[in-house]
């Protein structure tokens, strides 16, 4: 028993030293380190000022790495040469920055780094982070703040650049287009902004969707907003600046063909009044339209018959007048394509439409017939939309029904003298109870006219009233899901929404959008109130 005893005793001290060892192999976890890097020193010091050299160290309590860092990081005043900022792509408990451009005398500079640094293990960001150091006697401590809104999205872009330019004897408008700023901030994933150490003084201040990243404004490709007046600072103001896209000055570009019968003349700005005329001799059968092509920023001018090597045109928009020559090389005319633009269920709301490659020339509405589910021929009448490529057939519609389309042979011809195959369609109706209806009601409306558009979350126009009064807007046969109403004050009465222009100083048409979407189930009839105070 005795060894049966000292047996058991030693198997159970076995089994805690495996157990102890199990134990020390896995970790014990413990509380998660929320805490960010924190600064112990720096080489210069932070807010050093005459300062002089050109290498910074910046040493931090733990190991940190730099993430988008070159997306993060913003100098102000910005550098004409970007400094190297090491290490990147490994842990280090420090930063070196080497500084390649020759400062300004009497300046005061800020390394924003944004949220770039953060801890290496848990990722813990030291917000906000920045490095200040003035090569002058004393560090500039003046600020500004404020927020940035699109013109006509709800939503503004991130990574929007803020810009201070001193107003001195020299200024002109132009500055924004040629020079850097004095002064630059980012908005990075916010909406906010802050400028700090600035020096008192008057500034032009705008706002920048800055593609190049290069702080100077391109009208082709950025966005800008600016306030009206320039600021002086100190302030106590905080500012909000609406950014738009600027409308160009029309400008043609070199046109080429694309085929047989088909060139695209290239633009910039608005085409809108442009004229294009062949200067050729044209016969009985010549034929041509004129096609504005939104997506591709061009002109399609579809023509037959002509076989000539080259064509010449005149093209006139507004002051504008110019004679260009297109070489025709293309020997093939595109084949007839007919796309059923109505596929599936049809809202009661929307028109059946057979939408074409080619431009349409003539229609045999004789050749075309719609039956109901009743096997009833439906009365319709047909109308072609200015870019002749889409025939819209318009019939009344009845809840809960189905529809067949048949096109014989012939009922379609283009330009080019194709004609379509025989060519069959279906769709269907909802039944009543399958919608649902929005009453709105407008509360505290500037002034009129005023243009409400219904949109959805994607941002795509359901539905487009223009309002001289008030009254209750009533939106039927709407399909279930999330809506939005925007309001657009259409101030000089032209009955679209126009942009703004920074040289002008023509800020774009007010824009307000219903904060909340409204959520629309089916068999729904709900009353909404639009406060656009």
């Amino acid at each position: 028993m005795k060894f049966r005893f000292l047996y058991l005793i030693y198997g159970a001290i076995i089994l805690l030293i495996f157990d102890s060892c199990a134990r020390r192999g896995r970790p014990t976890g413990g509380e998660k380190d929320k805490d960010a890097p924190i600064l112990i020193s720096a080489e210069p010091d932070h807010k050093s000022t005459n300062f002089y050299t050109k290498k910074i160290r910046i040493n931090f309590n733990e190991y940190i790495k730099l993430k988008d860092i070159n997306k993060q990081l913003v100098i102000s005043p910005p550098m004409e040469n970007q400094p190297i900022i090491t290490p990147v792509g490994s842990a280090s408990k420090f930063i070196n920055i080497k500084i390649l451009d020759t400062l300004k005398e009497n300046t005061t500079y800020t390394f924003n780094f944004g949220n770039s640094v953060e801890d290496n293990n848990e990722g813990n960001p030291l917000e906000q982070f920045k490095y200040v150091f003035s090569t002058g006697s004393y560090i500039d401590s003046l600020s500004i703040s404020g927020t940035v809104a699109d013109a006509f999205n709800k939503k503004a872009d991130k990574d929007i650049s803020i810009l201070l330019y001193e107003v001195t004897e020299n200024y002109t408008d132009s500055i924004i287009y040629n020079e850097r700023p004095s002064y630059v901030a980012n908005s990075l994933d916010s909406i906010g902004f802050e400028l700090t150490n600035l020096k008192s003084g008057k500034y032009l201040m705008i706002a920048l969707n800055d593609a190049n990243n290069n702080y100077k404004f391109n009208p082709k490709i950025d966005k800008i907003g600016f306030l009206p007046d320039f600021i002086t600072l100190p302030t106590d103001s905080a500012y909000k600046i609406t950014l738009f896209k600027e409308e160009l000055p029309f400008k043609l570009m070199r046109p080429s063909e694309i085929k047989k019968g088909h060139i695209y003349f290239g633009y910039e700005g608005n085409p809108k009044g442009i004229s294009i005329d062949p200067l050729l001799q044209q016969t009985e059968d010549f034929k041509s339209t004129v096609v504005f092509e939104k997506e591709l920023d061009s002109v399609s001018y579809w023509f037959t018959p002509i076989e000539a090597d080259s064509i010449q045109f005149k093209v006139n928009h507004k002051s504008f007048i110019d004679t260009v020559t297109v070489k025709l090389r293309s020997k093939e005319i595109d084949s007839l394509i007919v796309n059923n633009e109505s596929r599936g269920t049809l809202n009661l709301r929307d028109t059946f439409a057979i939408s074409t490659n080619i431009p349409i020339h003539k229609i045999n509405k004789s050749k075309i017939k719609i039956i109901d589910k009743d096997s009833v021929n439906v009365n319709f009448t047909t109308s072609l939309d200015a870019s002749k490529m889409k025939l819209k057939l318009n019939f009344e519609k009845k809840y809960n029904n189905r529809y067949k389309f048949n096109l014989l042979p012939d009922a379609i011809e283009d330009l080019f003298g194709n004609v379509n195959d025989t060519l069959n369609f279906n769709t269907s109706t909802k039944h009543p109870d399958d919608y649902g209806i929005i009453n709105l009601s407008l509360q505290n409306v500037e002034n009129f006219p005023i243009i409400l558009e219904l949109i959805d979350e994607d941002y795509n126009l359901i539905n487009r009233i223009y309002a001289t009064e008030n009254q209750i807007f009533k939106f039927k046969n709407l399909d279930p899901k999330n809506y939005l109403f925007r309001v657009i004050y259409d101030t000089n009465k032209n009955r679209k929404w126009d942009t703004g222009n920074f040289l002008n100083r023509i800020k774009p048409e007010k824009i307000i959008y219903l904060k909340k979407p409204i959520e629309l189930r089916a068999n729904w009839e709900l009353n909404e109130d639009f406060n656009l105070k």
